[in-house]
């Protein structure tokens, strides 16, 4: 297969033009008329992890490696040494990022791995009916995202409606119509303004609710005759316990 190919068919899954316009998903290093091997997926890119790909292969990732233009390539620094890597081995990369937040990641999580049916989604959110105590809610979804502990901040005790956004969303709250937005990243300030206007957030880490990316972009190409192999990479931060 072409690389080309491969990129009409990921086009056809989650279109690249649905991206944000501060994104960089599409191609991000090869050519559309090289041949490619194996197809692996990924949430990121380490160095480490090319060190175990097959030469010649495509790497399809949701964080683009280059978000924006590379004054300088110092091949002893990020993200330059892992373009070197990458060319010496031959290995493409393609990025799905904000496209396929809006197409599928989010709709995933929530439904594949929290067990809730998507009512509505509007843009990066995906909207679900609860009917549950806020401690309750906050309980289940931290069992099942694997979080201990989790941050939240109690707008309110009981929740009806929430919506979730994977990654980094809370930006997202003036546009918010649930009692509870489920997202990662939250920032001190946006908490603040959440518990003033009644609003619950449970902070599902960055790292902790997109790494499905890749089961779930597995599952999609399943569909389409291609068999991903998942590379699973790293979460960058470790928690110790006091």
């Amino acid at each position: 297969m072409q690389l080309q190919q491969l990129l009409d068919i990921l086009n056809e899954l989650s279109p690249f033009e649905l991206q944000d316009s501060w994104d960089n998903s599409g191609l991000i290093l090869g050519s559309m008329t090289q041949e490619i091997g194996q197809v692996y997926l990924s949430l990121d890119i380490e160095a480490e992890m090319l060190d175990d790909l097959e030469a010649h292969s495509v790497l399809v990732v949701h964080h683009p490696l280059i978000f924006k233009g590379l004054k300088q390539i110092d091949f002893a620094k990020y993200p330059a040494n892992i373009i070197q890597k990458a060319i010496q081995k031959d290995i493409a990369i393609i990025a799905m990022h904000t496209n396929y937040d809006q197409t599928h990641l989010n709709r995933y999580v929530l439904e594949e791995v929290l067990g809730y049916e998507a009512v509505e989604t509007d843009g990066y959110l995906a909207y679900f009916h609860v009917g549950k105590p806020f401690e309750a809610f906050a309980h289940e979804v931290a069992q099942k995202l694997g979080l201990d502990p989790v941050r939240v901040v109690e707008g309110c005790a009981f929740v009806e409606k929430a919506a979730l956004c994977t990654g980094s969303g809370a930006s997202l709250l003036p546009e918010l119509h649930a009692e509870c937005l489920l997202t990662g990243d939250i920032k001190y300030h946006e908490a603040l303004a959440a518990k003033e206007e009644q609003k619950a957030l449970i902070d599902i880490g960055h790292f902790e609710s997109e790494r499905y990316f890749a089961a779930s972009l597995r599952k999609e190409l399943q569909n389409k005759g291609i068999n991903g192999i998942i590379a699973n990479s790293k979460n960058p931060f470790r928690y110790i316990k006091g």
